[in-house]
């Protein structure tokens, strides 16, 4: 069979997202799987209609079918594109590439086939008519090229799209560099290329030198055998300032199917330095335990085995680390609770073949990518482009403790990439069963994985109007609806809820939650770095930095970055009679340039930050824009020059930064960073240089997160009430009026003397029907624990469930 038709089109599901994505990178984290999947679509269950007298029902029929006033040209490759990149990458002798499954440690593979994120500069030209074609179509690839002493990871560039049947007589493929601060021909070393021979030729091995101190110990072993009772993993990213240094530590397997893994570690570490693709010339460089750090294992071994030696309980897996239900059931809580109903269906419309959305006076298109998932682009209110690009860019967890495995890690999980572990959402649960319900995709190893049902839509009831206000003869009140996208990433132990609220205020909120099961440290001589939580269980203490990219276009790309802060203050004023007071005032000023844009918020919330328009105030001079608030606790890391990351996270020590739009500097993160991490792809520092960012196209990084010291109310799992952090973005001076006045779903009740004269409902559709509410939870049984797999060059109809996992 010929390459152009082994790597024919393969048709994804209906409602797939057009996107191919890297395989995932397993952290350094248990072998027992965590295992998140996807199941099929269903309708809008939870609720039921019966015929009202007149025959009619709830269903408002007008808003008829959505069309995108242009291409999505941010939604990602077809699979006509991928097949195609893909055969016309394997014809390529220059890339000595091997499928996937014939591969071994020492061979080339393809990683990551996705789209290159067009230039803002063209699509801009596009969007507005300047031109009439969308932004020509590249491939971004990356290859893992292992086949040499020193791997690395190469990012290129290959195009013009699309390819004819896997040939193109002008395509090419060059490394991919404008993106970088690194020059080095888009490379980057590869520290994981022989993963597979460090557990079976080093990590084993080392467990087995002290087999009878684990047996002693723990009654287990851990010998990369089917009946290992214990793991071994550590750090990440690996110590690089003195060859590469890994310190590793063991960890009871859970005895049950919960993935409770983090929450048994046993107290034991030792050091290795794994420089060089030799196992031969690796060494162990010491063992740690309780407090106490030995040279040598024969050292170690003669300790141990001495009188008075003091040996540290383990921590084992019981009921306490499950995460079903157990203990008293709470007074009535087996009644029915509450639940959200769309008795209309939706009130907001979908492209689904251009991922493009309208709420109300909000539209805006979807994009999803391996690195960061959910993206949303050109988000415009009122006709009127008001954001370009908003989304995650990386995620930091920055971990503390006595021991070298928590002070030594540092995860950036974009390196796992939170693409492939957007899994199925849990209808009624993560969203309302009525919530509209999006597929993702990501390619790995010759293969497009469908995560069905990972993106859902939904209105709902805030709970709290927007607005009210009583009188001795009236009251009013207005409902705050609002609109979400929302998705889902479980990047190893952690669950990451981010959500992106529209609002009828013109506001929109971005909020991201945290659940999941904590990584834990062992408890001996921690004391200062977390609390006590469970036999000899310490919480580990660590910072969740969230880092986001916001794109603002506020009346166009000429924006400035406002600060106006309440400044305390003595006054004397012409009606004082020459006394002072003290009092306030408000002090504004501008973000000149990038030499003083890394901000933080102000102590007591006292400083603004706006984007505004200088050039367009409004009737009463006043600049039109946006303001930047945090809605919920937010973060910066707390470690200054972290040991672990040096130059790989430089966004991570402010609350907020400005810099002026290049398409040369499109991300702020690269998922390799990990990699080197003195001089990584992505030097954020190196985008500040000193530009004037007086009515310039701006983009503002922001950071959310949490400090988390995680407590007994974080077994078995952190909930998301607590572990959250949200920032809001709302109209400042960039309005005539509030625009909530224009929904007709408030009241207005006119009453004196205890009667009332008036209910004025300002035209809200009455109810043409009876609504027999039955509280039916959604066929949960029909969640498939899977995703649908599609193999080149097998036929497109020829797909198949698999299990997916992170390990």
């Amino acid at each position: 069979m010929g390459l152009s038709k082994a790597f024919q089109v393969l048709s994804l599901l209906l409602l797939t997202f057009h996107t191919t994505l890297v395989a995932s990178r397993p952290r350094p984290e248990p072998k027992s799987a965590w295992l998140r999947n996807s199941a099929k679509r269903k309708g809008f269950p939870g609720y039921s209609k019966r015929e009202a007298p007149s025959g009619t029902d709830c269903v408002d029929t007008q808003l008829g079918k959505l069309a995108a006033p242009k291409p999505n040209v941010w939604a990602g490759l077809t699979n006509d594109e991928t097949a195609s990149v893909t055969a016309w990458l394997f014809a390529q002798t220059s890339l000595n590439l091997t499928q996937t499954e014939n591969a071994t440690e020492w061979d080339n593979t393809i990683m990551l086939v996705e789209l290159m994120t067009p230039n803002k500069t063209d699509v801009l030209a596009f969007l507005e008519g300047v031109v009439e074609r969308p932004p020509t179509r590249y491939a971004h690839v990356m290859i893992d090229h292992r086949a040499d002493e020193n791997p690395y990871y190469a990012d290129i560039l290959v195009g013009p799209l699309p390819l004819q049947n896997g040939t193109n007589g002008s395509a090419t493929w060059e490394p991919l560099t404008y993106p970088f601060t690194k020059q080095n021909n888009g490379r980057v070393r590869n520290l994981d290329a022989d993963d597979d021979t460090l557990y079976s030729d080093w990590l084993y091995v080392v467990s087995a030198s002290i087999k009878d101190i684990t047996l002693e110990l723990w009654n287990g072993t851990c010998l990369g055998l089917d009946n290992d009772t214990i793991d071994v993993w550590g750090i990440d990213p690996l110590w690089q300032d003195d060859g590469i240094i890994r310190w590793d530590t063991f960890w009871n397997y859970p005895t049950s199917d919960f993935d409770a893994e983090t929450l048994l570690p046993l107290g034991l570490y030792f050091m290795s330095n794994v420089t060089g693709r030799d196992p031969s010339k690796w060494s162990l460089e010491g063992w740690l335990y309780n407090d106490v750090f030995y040279p040598t294992t024969d050292a170690f071994r003669a300790a141990f085995w001495s009188p008075g030696f003091e040996r540290l309980p383990p921590n084992v897996e019981d009921t306490w680390a499950d995460s079903d239900q157990e203990g008293t059931v709470p007074p009535a809580d087996k009644i029915y609770p509450p639940s959200l109903v769309a008795p209309a269906g939706s009130r907001f419309r979908v492209d689904v073949e251009e991922r493009y959305v309208k709420w109300m006076d909000f539209d805006f298109y979807l994009s999803f990518t391996r690195d960061t998932g959910l993206r949303l682009f050109n988000i415009r209110y009122k006709g009127e482009r008001i954001i370009y690009e908003l989304g995650l860019e990386e995620a930091l967890a920055h971990y503390a403790g006595n021991d070298p495995v928590s002070s030594g890690t540092s995860y950036l999980d974009s390196f796992y990439g939170f693409g492939p572990y957007a899994f199925e959402l849990v209808k009624g649960f993560d969203c309302p069963s009525y919530a509209t319900y999006l597929n993702s995709s990501f390619y790995t190893a010759e293969t497009t994985h469908t995560h069905l049902d990972s993106i859902c839509l939904f209105e709902m009831d805030a709970g709290y109007p927007i607005q009210r206000h009583s009188t001795m003869n009236y009251v009013s009140s207005t409902r705050n609806i609002f609109f979400t996208v929302r998705s889902v990433s479980t990047v190893g132990n952690y669950d990451y809820m981010f959500s992106y609220q529209f609002y009828m205020d013109g506001s929109i909120h971005i909020e991201v939650r945290a659940s999941g099961y904590i990584q834990s440290t062992y408890y001996a001589k921690n004391g200062d770095y977390g609390y006590h939580i469970h036999d000899a269980l310490s919480g580990s203490m660590h910072d969740h930095v969230l880092h986001y990219k916001l794109d603002m276009d506020v009346l166009g790309t000429a924006n400035t970055m406002q600060m106006t802060t309440l400044v305390a203050t003595t006054e004397t004023y012409p009606w004082s009679r020459g006394k002072s007071r003290n009092t306030m005032k408000l002090q504004r000023s501008f973000v000149e340039s990038e030499d003083e844009s890394k901000l933080f918020w102000a102590a007591n919330g006292a400083t603004q930050f706006s984007v505004v328009n200088t050039d367009k105030p409004n009737a009463f001079g006043e600049y039109r824009g946006y303001r930047i608030l945090p809605s919920e606790g937010t973060i910066h890391s707390t470690v200054q020059n972290s040991s672990n990351l040096v130059n790989a996270a430089n966004w991570a020590g402010y609350d907020l930064m400005v810099t002026k739009q290049k398409d040369s500097e499109p991300r702020s993160a690269h998922p390799f960073n990990s990699q080197d991490v003195s001089d990584p792809p992505i030097d954020f520092s190196k985008f500040f240089d000193g530009e004037s960012l007086m009515q310039e196209d701006l983009v503002v990084w922001f950071n959310l997160g949490m400090h988390h010291i995680p407590h007994t109310g974080d077994l078995p799992n952190t909930v998301f009430t607590t572990a959250h952090s949200g920032l809001q973005i709302m109209p400042l001076n960039y309005l005539k009026g509030d625009p909530s006045r224009e929904t007709v779903n408030m009241v207005r009740i006119n009453y004196k003397d205890g009667v009332v004269s008036e209910v004025a409902e300002f035209g809200q559709k009455e109810p043409v029907c009876a609504l027999d509410f039955q509280p039916i939870e959604p066929d949960l049984a029909d969640y498939k624990g899977d995703v649908v797999i599609r193999k080149f060059p097998y036929d497109p109809s020829d797909w198949y469930y698999e299990t997916d996992s992170i390990v």
